[in-house]
């Protein structure tokens, strides 16, 4: 059977079995046993150590750690303060909780790397504030779904962990690169929010005073330290993003439990199960992705599909395009995890042929499965915000579209104006 068919085969095989409901970490895991045992002839052995080799990166520690990290904080009253400063300073604008809702989501984002426990975080305390004041319950599931998803783009970012190991790029470089565009998203959805805030007349707040902005200030800054020590740590060379992790989590239990004490040492343990769960899934959809990318590049399909693309005389702007229509459709099936350890090393080799830069490319990839995580059938955000303002989710999704048609605008953006995400790194010396 020619290469081109074989990954054709795998490909249509593990699409079926997602279709069939089946959990992606397990498609993934008969789809490698299935491509190994019947299409091709690389020797077990060699599986087994990449299997090893591949789980052996010193990045992968990163990601128990910020989920725990999350977790804490999540848990810990950190959103709630957040929320507190956010509603302060910009509250007395139209939409006023609306605007706050977006600001406390990249504020929050900055400090827990994932959109889900983003969401969870400063919904659950905003949109039940929102509902009382007299919006209405679309207006703020929309705002906070879409806005959670900053939770991936802003670092630090699990999902940008996860490129970097699949991809072998640097994950200090990708985390500086993500601030530029994730201040900017979180602009464009801040104007969306206050464009539809004016134009309905929803509900603004009290100008707050100088004393109140200080004291919500002072109440959320052992939380907003955490970003300075995260970012500051990591671009200043203290230490590397898997030990700026290990510093976060810690970092958030103490504050959370001593400082805070808005989480009991008696809660402790679930916090550590809870993120124990997450890890281990996580951890498990990695292994049969290393595994599958590895069969992949034996197979030299990433190689035969570089060859492809630029003997069509494809160029960078036409496969940018394909790339994002690709990772939109393959938003509809999987979560960000699956599809950045599957699709990134398969598209990578691509990019870099076509003088793509990795870190854009990275970012690229990020923005992709943000808005993947805002549309139906599997979008996470939108399951968690359902559950949150108690709303069905084809009620949710026509909820969230203003917001997601400025979340596509912002695609388009990024991925023809690389400079808003290599300006920064490269200003600071790192590229």
């Amino acid at each position: 059977m020619p290469p081109g068919l074989r990954a054709a085969t795998v490909f249509i095989l593990l699409i079926a079995m997602m279709l069939t409901g089946m959990p992606v970490s397990i498609a993934l895991g008969l789809t490698v046993l299935t491509f190994l045992f019947a299409m091709t002839d690389v020797p077990i052995q060699s599986v087994a150590l990449k299997l090893f080799t591949g789980l052996e990166s010193f990045e992968i520690m990163a990601i128990p750690f910020f989920i725990l990290a999350g977790n804490f904080l999540t848990h810990g009253g950190v959103a709630r303060r957040m929320i507190n400063f956010a509603t302060s300073m910009v509250g007395h604008w139209y939409g006023g909780l609306g605007l706050s809702a977006v600001v406390a989501c990249a504020l929050f984002a900055a400090v827990s790397g994932s959109s889900p426990a983003t969401v969870v975080a400063i919904g659950s305390v905003i949109l039940p504030a929102m509902v009382a004041q007299g919006f209405p319950k679309r207006f703020g599931a929309g705002v906070v779904a879409t806005s959670g998803a900053l939770g991936i783009l802003i670092p630090p970012s699990i999902v940008m962990v996860l490129y970097a190991v699949a991809t072998n790029t640097s994950v200090g470089k990708l985390f500086i690169a993500g601030i530029v565009p994730g201040f900017v998203l979180a602009c464009m959805l801040a104007g969306t929010t206050w464009y539809r805030a004016w134009k309905n007349g929803y509900p603004r707040m009290p100008r707050a005073s100088f004393g109140e902005r200080l004291h919500a200030f002072r109440e959320s800054a052992w939380g907003l330290l955490l970003i300075v020590i995260v970012i500051g740590g990591i671009y200043s060379g203290i230490f590397t993003p898997t030990e700026a992790a290990a510093m976060s989590a810690v970092y958030a239990f103490v504050i959370a439990v001593f400082v805070y004490k808005d989480l009991r040492l008696s809660d402790v343990p679930r916090v550590l199960l809870d993120s124990a769960n997450l890890s281990a899934m996580l951890l498990y959809i990695i292994t049969n992705a290393i595994l599958f990318s590895f069969l992949m590049t034996y197979e030299n399909i990433p190689q035969a599909l570089a060859n492809w693309m630029t003997s069509q005389g494809l160029g960078w702007v036409a496969f940018l395009l394909v790339v994002n229509v690709l990772l939109l459709l393959a938003g509809n099936v999987m979560e960000p995890s699956s599809i950045t350890l599957i699709m990134a090393p398969i598209l990578f080799p691509v990019a870099i042929k076509l003088g793509i830069d990795p870190i854009h490319f990275g970012i690229l990839m990020t923005v992709n499965m943000e808005v993947g995580l805002c549309h139906p059938p599997v979008g996470l955000n939108l399951y968690v915000a359902s559950g949150i303002a108690k709303m069905g989710i084809t009620e949710l999704t026509i909820a969230v579209w203003p917001w997601l048609a400025t979340m596509m605008v912002f695609l388009g953006i990024v991925t023809y104006w690389p400079a808003m995400s290599l300006w920064l790194p490269h200003a600071l010396g790192m590229h």
